[in-house]
């Protein structure tokens, strides 16, 4: 067993930073078979934004497209990226939910689940904690990494401590923005391996054109595996491409033995798949610029894309910049929460809103209001009480565990949506994703579910 061991990203994070998570499962079942004997320790192909573009965008179902990958991968552990209460969806759902969810991922094939919390608010992951853990998979805990006043070194030591009490099989440094800086990252692993014998992985972004070096000294500092995308689904706000770094670590400690003619292969077929998305305009050669204002902004892969589809939406591009600036301020007043989803989609919604109306707060989503009143966890830092009453006025700001307040609520979703849903699967996918998942459902009533959206 290599000493340095690779998860290639590309079936998730890297088509999801680049061409906001299109890949069809038709255009990667045939790769996987290469993908699957070329040497990774694991593949992460499910979670994130993967579940809710199937059936919003690919007339897909989620769970189909996991079964049938894990069909065709006999020798490579299958992953997945869940966001602890919030599964894959941007609330916090009840415990049940939760539970059958998970127990349904790992059923299907699922053998590692990477978990994290918006806030690092570890309250939110002990229900999933539980389950994948009861379930016999592998749990990864992830911090997600942000840089502020109060996110110390110390702060990740104790959430990491939180995280191996709880039962953790791994850890992750999940550095969603890509500003973990080399020798930062060198001082942070060294540090990290000095109070857990855990396994540590690390998981950066190319947006601020750091991540190979940064990588680079989180393996010298003693990293256990890294990840990385194979190079036509990687670079600008995905990750580092894999074959660079394999070939970079030849004949030394860290080699992790991967296959070159594999590798080769699966990126010769997906530079043919990805001239679709260049020609049809939705691999924007945006996200393949290097920004190093991203060590300013904080601004991960994902939501910077989603900025610049949403200004264009708005016709204001030429505002781009000035609600990137904006960005940094929002998170200040809102105390310094990571910028990963949800988070990231908020505050970059809030920073939108702010810009184009012209008054700072004088929009304020739902989302942001919940927030502030503690229904999301809680913030890293104290939000001040001037900031509060301008956006929740005088109501109550709850202290417990937010799913807590959550009574069980899959028998009622079970009801709700009826004979539309044909499995405990369906109505799960209902629970997430309720519009998106009915329409579907209707879809699916009439058409082939495994016809595109270009062939109805």
């Amino acid at each position: 067993m290599p000493k340095l061991k690779i998860t290639e990203t590309s079936l998730r994070d890297g088509h999801q930073s680049l061409i906001a998570t299109r890949l069809t499962t038709d255009e990667i079942l045939p790769i996987l078979n290469e993908m699957d004997n070329a040497g990774f320790y694991s593949m992460e192909v499910w979670g994130g934004a993967t579940f809710d573009t199937s059936l919003r965008f690919l007339n897909e179902d989620p769970w189909e497209r996991l079964r049938k990958i894990r069909a065709n991968v006999k020798n490579t552990k299958l992953q997945m990226l869940s966001r602890g209460q919030n599964l894959l969806g941007y609330k916090n759902y009840p415990d049940d939910i939760v539970e059958k969810f998970l127990k349904n991922a790992i059923y299907e094939g699922i053998d590692i689940v990477r978990i994290f919390d918006a806030l690092n608010d570890f309250r939110n992951l002990r229900k999933s904690i539980e389950v994948i853990k009861e379930e016999g998979a592998h749990c990864q805990c992830a911090i997600s990494y942000t840089t502020s006043p109060v996110h110390t070194r110390e702060y990740y030591l104790n959430l990491i401590k939180d995280f191996e009490n709880a039962g953790a099989d791994s850890i992750c440094i999940k550095d969603m923005s890509g500003i973990l800086l080399p020798y930062e990252a060198y001082d942070l692993v060294k540090a990290i391996k000095e109070v857990t014998k855990l396994p540590l992985e690390f998981h950066t972004h190319c947006t601020s054109g750091v991540a190979q070096m940064t990588m680079l000294k989180a393996i010298e500092a003693g990293v256990d595996i890294i990840d990385t995308a194979i190079s036509p689904l990687s670079s600008g706000t995905s990750q580092p491409a894999t074959e660079s770094l394999a070939l970079s670590l030849v004949g030394t400690e860290w080699d992790p033995r991967l296959d070159f003619n594999k590798l080769n292969n699966t990126a010769d077929y997906f530079k043919e798949v990805m001239k679709k998305y260049q020609e049809n305009g939705t691999y924007n050669v945006k996200v393949l610029m290097t920004e190093p204002k991203t060590l300013q902004y904080q601004v991960p892969g994902g939501m910077l894309s989603n900025m610049i589809y949403q200004m264009k939406t708005l016709n204001a591009s030429d505002k781009f910049e000035e609600v990137l600036a904006e960005v940094p301020r929002v998170r200040e007043d809102l105390g310094f929460p990571p910028l990963v989803t949800p988070m990231s989609q908020m505050v970059g919604a809030q920073a939108v809103f702010n810009v184009i109306s012209g008054t700072r707060y004088k929009i304020i989503p739902t989302e942001i209001k919940n927030y502030v009143k503690g229904l999301y966890g809680k913030s890293a830092s104290p939000i001040s009480e001037e900031i509060k009453k301008l956006i929740i006025g005088d109501e109550e700001v709850i202290t417990v565990r937010p799913a807590d307040l959550l009574s069980d609520g899959f028998e009622q979703i079970k009801s709700e949506i009826g004979d539309l849903a044909q499995s405990e699967q369906d109505v799960l996918s209902y629970a997430l994703f309720p519009p998106v998942a009915k329409e579907f459902f209707e879809r699916r009533n009439s058409v082939p579910v495994n016809m595109s959206i270009g062939q109805i």
